[in-house]
């Protein structure tokens, strides 16, 4: 029988029964590691795939689901959220730095390094910071419920919203050009307010009038915050350069 190589402890499974440490075997292919390393990280295997597909075709269940404590077949929420806004604020510096995201008139050479270096270092620094701001303008609404549960309602509520915004963001140049590209934008905008109201209405079981009336101001405030939020940040990083 093998040992626990944190605290010499008798194995009979994968995890030490004493400190839980998970048994590693090092002496593999390179690559086999490497895969295991990947989805020990990144969560990759059908229970990540369930996740995505949960999150963003069913509102509000994910949440649901965690504080109902069924928590065993899906990716746990800040884990979705670290892998997700890495790739979209990726897929947004890449974007960036090309001038995809540059209003008319903007030279790419003078404003894109900017951009690209606030919307891939900055802006993720920010928007981690301002989910509990979130979750607190859910507790002001919903003040029967417990913060921890606003708390994992905004960080699924932002993880979908940064998958739909992945697509909007490559549209962003073809919109002022191309009206399909502007139709798609619409749609993909209206999909992210629909989805708010439907996922409170679930997670927070209100009537429809309420969730409706809830969700506007939530999202009114919130877009105020983020808003003056961007603005004094930028004003800081250009007195600072």
């Amino acid at each position: 029988m093998t040992s626990c190589r944190n605290c010499n402890t008798p194995l009979d499974g994968t995890y030490c029964p004493n400190c839980g440490q998970k048994t590693i075997d090092l002496e593999r292919p390179l690559l086999e590691l490497l895969k295991e390393i990947i989805n020990e990280t990144f969560d990759i295997d059908g229970r990540a795939f369930r996740t995505l597909s949960t999150l963003l075709s069913r509102p509000g269940v994910l949440t649901s689901e965690f504080l109902a404590g069924h928590r065993r077949r899906y990716t746990p929420p800040f884990r979705l959220y670290l892998v997700i806004s890495v790739l979209f604020f990726f897929v947004a510096m890449q974007l960036a730095d090309q001038g995809v995201l540059l209003e008319q008139g903007q030279d790419q050479q003078s404003y894109a390094p900017g951009q690209a270096q606030f919307l891939g270092e900055d802006l993720p620094r920010l928007m981690f910071l301002l989910l509990p701001i979130f979750a607190m303008l859910l507790k002001f609404a919903f003040i029967h419920r417990l913060y921890f549960d606003h708390l994992i309602f905004s960080v699924h509520v932002h993880s979908a919203a940064y998958v739909v915004l992945g697509f909007m963001l490559p549209l962003e140049q073809l919109a002022s050009q191309h009206r399909t590209a502007l139709v798609a934008q619409l749609l993909l905008m209206a999909y992210v307010l629909l989805y708010f109201a439907i996922a409170v209405r679930r997670v927070y079981r209100s009537g429809w009038l309420s969730t409706a009336l809830k969700s506007t101001s939530i999202l009114l405030v919130y877009m105020m915050v983020l808003s003056a939020t961007i603005q004094a940040s930028s004003s800081f990083l250009i007195i600072a350069d």
